[in-house]
């Protein structure tokens, strides 16, 4: 099937039993057993529940995995993930990540005595620099919060390979309508369901997923211990999500395109970070894994001018944290998403304090494109 028949039909989309076209919300903690000690398909909600389950099988089909796991947040999939290795492990980290997974990486997962290393993973020889003999994975977004940059996913997971190490990449701002990490060598995929996915900033979720069946078995096991999974309603509020995201896909492009030529002409902004723009240096990377570019960009004003100012100006675009809503959402980094990294540390990456961070909507891009002069205006 396309890509927009399967988010649609793909997994378990309905319901045999009684041919219902959307999969039941079941809400139940346990399930009745016919037969003591046996073996039945559904025991307990942490461990499976019907509805969650059709969310994994449908996520799986879009990634083209074998196996999916739905998690209470994007968070905790990375957690779940994080946890199939041990004290003593080496893992190689993208310099350029969310704000929450740097928290979580810093001040929980060194804590049990893994070891982290970042580095850009723009750079393949940076990453080849950075294996250790105690090396076990790789771990990356693509394109990265905030500043979009795009690893050669292909290129990395045959590094990874080489060392025996496993690629685990972050979908979140990609989604599967525009990369499929797996189809491109990786081994785990994760999301943060509660952005595209979703939709609607509506839900907080989290999805893994991979076509290795010995990671599949850990994740299992994990996901039931740890128990950080997702209830039934929220599966069945992403499932539904899924569904319209080609059709939002395309506005949210559409949008961003129209954005992304206003910025690049606008006087008052220094630089534009976007990997569907020529001018980036991710731009051929970029245009040879992704189907299309997606609806973040990020932008810094001219030196001098407030984003402060600039992001309480506007009307129809929305000061918030999270991305990937109907709703345009716009935030600064340094002081929202990545409020929790040290600035020194912020700024060696590249997230200079007057950042702007920016999730395109499907609201009409002349409104929008309305808003942001008038914003500009302002300062």
């Amino acid at each position: 099937m396309h890509i927009d028949t399967k988010l649609i039909h793909g997994g378990i989309s309905g319901d045999k039993e009684t041919g219902a076209v959307s999969v039941p919300v079941y809400r139940t903690s346990t399930f009745k057993q016919t037969k003591l000690g046996g073996n039945p398909r559904w025991e307990y909600s942490r461990t499976g529940n019907p509805t969650r389950y059709a969310l994994e099988t449908q996520m799986a089909d879009l990634e083209n995995g074998t196996a999916g796991f739905a998690f209470s947040s994007g968070t905790a999939a990375i957690n779940t993930i994080l946890s199939m290795y041990s004290q003593g492990d080496h893992i190689i980290v993208g310099q350029d990540l969310y704000g929450g997974t740097i928290r979580l990486i810093n001040q929980v997962m060194k804590r049990f005595g893994l070891e982290f290393t970042a580095v850009d993973m723009q750079d393949p020889n940076a990453v080849e620099n950075a294996f250790r003999d105690n090396t076990k994975a790789i771990y990356f977004e693509t394109p990265t919060n905030p500043l979009l940059t795009v690893a050669d996913i292909k290129k990395l997971s045959e590094i990874a390979k080489k060392h025996g190490a496993k690629t685990i990449v972050d979908n979140t701002f990609a989604t599967p309508y525009n990369q499929n990490p797996l189809d491109l060598g990786a081994d785990v995929v994760v999301h943060s369901a509660t952005k595209y996915l979703g939709g609607h900033s509506d839900v907080v979720a989290g999805i893994a997923i991979t076509n290795d069946d010995k990671i599949a078995e850990q994740l299992a096991f994990l996901q039931n211990s740890i128990g950080s999974t997702l209830g039934p309603d929220d599966s069945w509020l992403v499932q539904r999500g899924i569904k319209t995201l080609g059709a939002r896909m395309r506005v949210h492009q559409d949008n961003t395109n129209a954005i992304l030529n206003f910025l690049k002409n606008e006087p008052k902004v220094a630089k534009v970070y976007y990997p569907g723009d020529p001018e980036n240096p991710n731009y051929e990377v970029a245009k040879k894994q992704m189907r299309n570019f997606g609806p973040m960009i990020s932008f810094e004003l001219q030196p001098g001018l407030s984003p402060k100012t600039f992001v309480e100006s506007l009307q129809i675009i929305t000061l918030a944290e999270s991305l990937g809503g109907v709703e345009s959402l716009i935030e600064v980094p340094a002081v929202m998403t990545h409020g929790s990294v040290p600035r020194e540390e912020r700024l060696k990456d590249g997230i200079a304090d007057g950042l702007i961070r920016l999730s395109v909507g499907i609201e009409d891009k002349e409104d929008l494109l309305d808003d942001l002069k008038q914003a500009f205006d302002k300062i």
